[in-house]
């Protein structure tokens, strides 16, 4: 099988990182080429270690998109503009995989979570293949191993953001804030407009560049779509900023038509391939999670004042939960372009 080729914008990025180092670690079939994510720059990106070498991502250009299979759009808008109309002038046509969610109102995206697909989607030639925000997949995933063994009523979920979900710039902040708290300094908030480190925020101050509640919506109109071909209840969520740099944590609270035993969701949920931590092991915390792939749900307990609800407790790694769905799209997409 013959080597396809991956055009990655934005390769110096935190999830840009992350899909790197993917890439090496599964030993997937993939020249992964790697374009700045910003126009008209070579970004030079720095090892995180001694063993590694230093890696030089050239400025965006026709070459670089006419010799793709799949183009990642992981840049800047304006890289990720140019981009998609190299590729729409390109004879080649390459697939175009949006891992920012830029696209996604467009009529040709597709939105795409390969984990909840059952086979194959169809797509036409121009479509852009918005892969999900990973806290909708996530949360559709439990509601949909948990539905289809026991009846849905509704639910209810409380997320925690950690700050990567803004890029190398919100981890930047949180770092800075917290150091210059602990110096008794002024804190920068260019990011988030308020105080993140030691602290936690439904929305972010009146001078951020974006709004928690953008996100939100996000999270919420991918479940809709998510859930909605499954006749599984929506649940109402709530997103609230937390000072942790990378992985998601929620609570969710599930009313269900007859509540099972404990042991009995734990069962069906570890038997679907989730990560179930019971009460002699350490919890699920975005700590325990990090570098792994998949969810991991501890603490499940019966709501003692609803005879029907159930609390869960998850968390995953976001950072590799995306990369992870961005390389199952893009692997989806070079095998219907060059075929097994």
């Amino acid at each position: 099988m013959r080597k396809t080729e991956w055009l990655l914008i934005g390769g110096d990025s935190i999830l840009g990182r992350e899909i790197r180092e993917l890439v090496e670690e599964q030993k997937l079939p993939v020249t992964l080429r790697l374009a700045s994510s910003r126009a008209a720059e070579s970004v030079l990106a720095a090892p995180e270690d001694e063993d590694e070498d230093i890696t030089v991502m050239h400025p965006l250009d026709e070459t670089l998109v006419e010799s793709a299979d799949v183009v990642l759009l992981g840049g800047t808008p304006e890289v990720n503009r140019e981009a998609v109309a190299l590729a729409r002038r390109s004879g080649a046509r390459p697939a175009l995989v949006d891992l920012t969610g830029q696209f996604e109102d467009l009529p040709e995206s597709r939105l795409r979570a390969p984990i909840l697909e059952g086979g194959a989607e169809d797509a036409p030639p121009d479509a852009i293949h918005t892969v999900a925000h990973p806290a909708a997949v996530a949360l559709a995933r439990l509601l949909i191993l948990l539905h289809a063994r026991h009846r849905i009523v509704r639910a209810v979920a409380t997320i925690l953001e950690p700050v990567s979900q803004q890029g190398r710039a919100g981890v930047d902040e949180l770092h800075q804030q917290t150091v210059s708290l602990l110096n008794f300094r002024s804190v920068p908030q260019d990011v988030f407009g308020a105080q993140v480190s030691f602290n936690l925020l439904p929305r972010y101050g009146s001078e951020a560049p974006h709004k928690l509640s953008e996100a939100a919506d996000r999270i919420e109109r991918h479940l809709a779509s998510l859930l909605g071909a499954r006749h599984v209840p929506l649940p109402s969520v709530r997103l609230i900023q937390a000072p942790v740099f990378h992985g998601y944590c929620m609570s969710v609270w599930v009313e269900f038509e007859k509540r099972p035993p404990i042991d009995a969701l734990e069962r069906g949920l570890e038997e679907a391939g989730l990560d179930i931590r019971r009460a002699d092991v350490e919890p699920a915390s975005n700590i325990a999670v990090a570098g792994q792939v998949g969810l991991t749900v501890s603490d499940i307990a019966e709501d003692r004042a609803t005879a029907q609800g159930a609390w869960f407790w998850l968390a995953f790694d976001n950072l590799r939960a995306h990369a992870e769905a961005v390389l199952l799209t893009a692997g989806l997409l070079a095998r219907r372009r060059t075929g097994p």
